[in-house]
């Protein structure tokens, strides 16, 4: 009844909106110098905020995002309707259509059809299914099970994107078998996709850091990237959060009653994305292990020497460098071609699929992927609305007007802005882009530039972890087959968990300014923050033994 009157009022609103525009018309002349009287004001916000809200509210991620959108266009047009929905589909800045035609987005859209065919065709072939069976032999417990997903996860450091695709389709088979909520999946593989690239040395977050840092700095972009890693809180504190969580059996908010109906049996609890979607054509008795590791490693090695060929390295540039000027997108469409041509020659000449069944697998690969590629294209929309609105210019001046008074004190504020702006906007890479240069005019050298840049980077992170519309939000939902909002509800308490204790070690890292004392208070304090909330919500049960789902299910009564 409430979602129905939540529905109506949204319905309402907008008909009002709409009413508005056509009894008040805007003047359309000199388009060429137009700007919202909206542009850079706290109004601008409002739109990612209207999505994000919508969507924890209503369950329903489609339609929230583009109310987000819809928002977004009619202030960019001051309500002339017309504007808006020229500006929702066909704004070269911000518009729909522009954006999926950006080679960069366009590349990953298409990455994810052909993750989505490689997936369809492993299981095809039965390599998902043997994997399985093997992993059941050699991990034994649910902490095995999640232990191995997170080394996995670290393992594949050099793109968020690619992190989050193949772990899921990879681990998926090993999680289910140990009843490991499709939740706790998709926490653990977004928790080691950007918490780890941007950590990673050689990695495509990176070499973006690389580039966000002036020319004129005092060391160069490389170099102040390495220096910041121990100052980079939220996502070394995530790693130490998930080991703590898994080996101590601490689940609380949304994802303990995951977790426990999980023991029951029910991975999904609401929304069961992928449920039963192997079963709709006959998987190959003839499935080895190989079948599934032979192909995942051969796109992991495509994928890593096509990023650094379009980076130069087989033209003589080293391979950092090579990797620092890496087109991603570019290299994972090269390595998932790669990975796919592959994969048909090994199964054809292992006769595991037929010629027919291999072409099958591209289609239920691409429907697959439907859905994220959906939430994806809203998202970036969404995020082009944002810009047009000049959300990320409002954030940055706000930075820059408080910066001069707070010294010892920016490196929290540093992050609790770009905690906001990329949690509003769901991009960590525009966030940092924006605000490294504030930061670097602020603190040129020294140890609290470090400070400030590891807050920037690790405030972007921590707020691409919690927004809906973050890329590798979707993706970890995509890879884990999980119900998109499903995850975004039950990892945020773990995400803000973490943010608490990132701020307060940013607020002694201001003063003390020495990164190995500060990184072990913050580790400390982390771990000391599970152990309270561990003594308040108690453990889940233990998950060797026959009465284990009985606990859980007397528990989750």
């Amino acid at each position: 009844m409430k979602k129905k009157i939540t529905v109506c009022a949204i319905l309402l609103v907008v008909i009002g909106i709409i009413i508005y525009s056509l009894m008040n018309p805007v003047d359309m002349s000199g388009m060429e110098d137009y700007q919202s009287r909206f542009y850079s004001s706290p109004v601008a916000l409002l739109p990612p905020i209207i999505a994000i809200v919508l969507a924890l509210i209503t369950k329903e991620v489609y339609s929230s995002l583009f109310l987000g959108i819809f928002c977004g266009a009619m202030l960019y047009s001051d309500f002339n309707m017309e504007l808006a929905i020229n500006t929702i589909f066909f704004n070269e800045e911000g518009g729909m259509l522009y954006k999926v035609a950006d080679t960069f987005n366009a590349g990953i859209l298409v990455f994810l059809v052909m993750l989505g065919i490689l997936v369809a065709l492993m299981n095809r072939a039965g390599g998902s299914a043997a994997f399985g069976a093997w992993a059941s032999k050699h991990i034994k417990t649910r902490i095995g099970a999640q232990v191995a997903t997170v080394a996995l996860g670290m393992l594949i450091f050099v793109d968020d994107y690619f992190n989050c695709l193949t772990v899921g389709s990879v681990m998926r088979p090993v999680t289910d078998t140990h009843k490991v909520s499709r939740a706790k999946l998709s926490y653990i593989i977004d928790a080691t996709a950007a918490p780890v690239c941007i950590i990673a040395p050689i990695s495509s977050w990176a070499a973006a850091v690389t580039s966000s840092v002036p020319d004129d700095a005092e060391i160069n972009g490389f170099s102040t990237f390495i220096r910041t890693i121990p100052y980079n809180y939220y996502a070394l504190l995530t790693l130490v959060m998930m080991f703590v969580v898994i080996f101590r059996r601490i689940d609380y908010g949304p994802m303990r009653k995951h977790e426990l109906n999980a023991y029951k049996g029910d991975l999904f609890t609401t929304g069961g994305a992928g449920k039963g979607s192997d079963e709709k054509y006959e998987i190959s008795d003839k499935g080895i292990v190989l079948d599934l590791v032979l192909p995942v490693a051969v796109l992991i090695i495509a994928c890593i020497f096509s990023m650094v060929y379009t980076g130069g390295f087989f033209d003589g540039v080293d391979f950092v460098t090579a990797f620092a000027d890496a087109d991603a997108s570019m290299g994972l469409v090269i390595g998932g071609f790669i990975a796919i041509a592959f994969t048909f020659f090994y199964y054809m000449l292992r006769d595991v699929i037929t010629f027919n069944q291999f072409m099958e697998c591209v289609a239920d690969g691409f429907k697959a992927m439907v859905a994220p590629i959906l939430i994806l294209t809203f998202a970036w929309t969404l995020s082009g609305m944002t810009n047009l609105l000049g959300a990320k210019y409002y954030v940055a001046d706000l930075v820059a007007g408080s910066a001069a008074g707070l010294q010892s004190m920016l490196p929290a504020v540093i992050f609790l802005v770009a905690l906001g702006l990329a949690f509003s906007t769901g991009t960590s890479w525009g966030t940092f882009g924006i605000l490294i240069p504030i930061v670097i005019g602020v603190f040129p050298s020294g140890e609290m530039m470090l400070i400030s840049i590891s807050a920037c980077l690790a405030g972007a992170v921590c707020g691409d972890h919690c927004s809906p519309i973050s890329d590798t939000t979707i993706m970890a939902s995509a890879g884990a087959e999980c119900n998109h909002i499903n995850h975004v509800s039950t990892q945020l308490p773990y995400a803000l968990t973490c943010a608490g204790v990132s701020v307060v070690s940013y607020v002694i890292a201001g003063f003390v300014q020495n990164p190995v004392i500060c990184l072990i208070i913050g580790v400390v304090l982390m771990v000391a923050t599970l152990l309270v909330i561990e003594k308040v919500t108690g453990k889940e049960p233990i998950d060797q033994g026959g009465d284990g789902g009985a606990k859980a299910k007397a528990s989750a009564e």
